[in-house]
């Protein structure tokens, strides 16, 4: 039967051999492909605001991304326009940040999600998530994207009715844990808090296996498991999954849906 992620009708979540899991997906480069719609509309953006002089590849913002702190494209595509300004020892540009994230925003989701946005592939299926739920593993989505996107992803790509989100307007931005324990909060609504929990937070970037790593000093209470995906773009890279792993990746994978009930069981016993 499928549940749709609501956590009132996730049953029976305790495990007599293990502990109750909960799986917490990023979105961007876990749920889709964001190489040419975010990444693109970063591009686009360092593009206008340096007149043309710069446009940042994909191995560019993988490394602007691995410093762990940029995990907002808006940001970034602000940081990135300061950093060549610098390297050409230019005076450094007033921008108007708001005009900034609407010209990002006008590229990236367009009049009524008519922008890249429409164009992004999926790297995760429903039918994924409701092995999950047979599973007894609860699920749901903490995520730096604005909330209208990722729920665009989520309903109207996914199909899913209202499930646990917990997105940029919600919570502090990575590696900030708070936001991810936000979701867990409402995923665990309505169950029985007394046993052990063990939290697989799965994302594509040093910010989000941060994040995992944060909590686990914030909340000791929880078993947090860090998992990494590479990217599409970043398919068969050992560079990029060295620094996930270097954050603190438990494990790095190709795609999010090898992270089944029977991984999870091992991670948790390793």
């Amino acid at each position: 039967m499928w549940h749709d992620g609501n956590p009132f009708s996730i049953v029976d979540m305790q495990d007599s051999q293990s502990r109750a899991k909960i799986a917490v997906f990023d979105i961007d480069g876990v749920v889709r492909d964001v190489a040419a719609s975010y990444r693109r509309a970063l591009a686009d953006t360092v593009e206008h605001y340096t007149q043309g002089q710069h446009r940042p590849t994909m191995a560019d913002i993988d490394a602007l991304k691995s410093e762990g702190c940029w995990n907002n494209d808006w940001k970034a595509s602000e940081e990135f326009t300061y950093r060549f300004y610098a390297a050409q020892n230019l005076e450094r540009p007033t921008i108007d940040y708001p005009a900034l994230v609407d010209f990002f925003q006008g590229r990236y989701r367009g009049e009524n999600f008519s922008g890249y946005i429409q164009d992004e592939p999926l790297l995760m299926t429903r039918e994924y998530l409701e092995r999950l739920t047979q599973a007894n593993v609860a699920w749901g989505f903490f995520s730096g994207a604005t909330r209208g996107s990722a729920s665009y992803v989520l309903e109207h790509r996914l199909g899913l009715e209202s499930p646990v989100l917990v997105a940029m307007e919600d919570a502090p931005g990575k590696p900030d844990p708070v936001g991810l324990m936000a979701s867990v909060e409402q995923l665990q609504a309505g169950q029985n808090t007394d046993c052990s929990l063990t939290v697989f937070y799965v994302g594509d970037t040093v910010a989000d296996i941060q994040t995992a790593v944060n909590a686990r000093s914030k909340y000791p209470q929880i078993n947090w498991v860090g998992v990494g995906v590479l990217p599409p773009h970043a398919q068969g890279s050992l560079e990029y999954a060295q620094k996930l792993e270097e954050a603190g990746a438990i494990a790095t994978l190709n795609n999010v849906q090898e992270l089944t009930p029977e991984l999870m069981h091992d991670l948790d016993h390793a």
